[in-house]
């Protein structure tokens, strides 16, 4: 079984548009997918444009603004991935983590889940992102590393930036079959509940940005498999959430860096990511 999980924040008109094209896609492609939303305190009316055109989503409506990190997880304990699968009944078999601002393409949930049965040490994938557009959106990257870090922070490297040098795989890999990935972006994360269980759920230490990045780098450590299937296309769109706290956005994305460089780099690595990072955000509380 699977079960999609949306976490949304003063997006409504987003919102609404992602559930029409899941329902169609699930319709096709995972008939008796569960859909559980967790709407985080929005003040746009979104829970209640879920209960008036949704009845089929559960809905679950916070009284203030979880994170996204913990409403995922908020989720994910509803659907008892915190626990044994045979302490749950009618447990999902994969859970996928979608944004809000996202239109999933017909064929994208029966593409996902077909590699995922084909694939059984798979423990997290994602599909192809593309713009409002149709242009490629990168959708997965390696694993972060000094030489992304510098590229980003360093003007005198941006002419590197959105290469190999900088994480990104070629596009032509997206128009190819399915390719192992460090970690998929996390608009879109595919994941298998066993995988879930063996690593746990997402790190609560982040409260956006990263976590998809830790949770990769967990379940690559247990032994688990992470791709990324082009055949499943999703348009992002991007941002939605966090621009309307763009300040706030920025300084919790350096906060989450900080906290997967010190968790997952040793000390040397870790003091060198340091002097990288832009001086104004080192250690800053958001």
């Amino acid at each position: 079984m699977l079960a999609v999980v949306i976490v949304s924040w003063n997006v409504r008109e987003l919102l609404r548009a992602c559930l029409a094209s899941l329902r169609a896609d699930l319709a096709e492609g995972a008939p008796g997918a569960r859909v559980i939303v967790v709407d985080n305190a929005s003040a746009d009316g979104s829970a209640e444009m879920v209960r008036a055109e949704f009845a089929d989503v559960s809905l679950i409506a916070c009284h203030h603004n979880l994170g996204y990190v913990k409403a995922n997880n908020l989720a994910m304990r509803h659907l008892g991935l915190d626990k044994a699968a045979a302490e749950v009944q009618d447990s999902p078999t994969y859970v996928w983590l979608l944004n809000p601002d996202t239109i999933v393409h017909r064929g994208a949930s029966r593409a996902l889940l077909e590699f995922m049965q084909a694939h059984p040490r798979c423990g997290l994938c994602g599909p192809k992102l593309v713009n409002p557009d149709g242009s490629l959106q990168h959708s997965a990257f390696a694993l972060p590393g000094l030489i992304q870090l510098a590229l980003e922070t360093q003007p005198w490297l941006w002419r590197f930036r959105n290469t190999r040098l900088d994480g990104r795989y070629p596009a032509a890999r997206y128009a190819g079959p399915p390719f192992r990935v460090g970690h998929p972006l996390g608009a879109a994360m595919f994941a298998r509940a066993e995988a879930i269980r063996a690593v746990g759920l997402l790190d609560e230490g982040y409260e956006m940005y990263a976590e998809e990045v830790d949770w990769a780098v967990r379940m690559k450590a247990a032994g688990w498999d992470i791709w990324c299937v082009p055949q499943a296309i999703v348009t992002h769109y991007g941002g939605a959430s966090s621009a309307q706290a763009s300040e706030r956005a920025e300084c919790l994305k350096w906060a989450s860096r900080q906290r997967y460089y010190y968790k997952h780099y040793g000390p040397l690595k870790r003091w060198l990511a340091m002097r990288l990072v832009p001086r104004r955000y080192r250690a800053r509380r958001c």
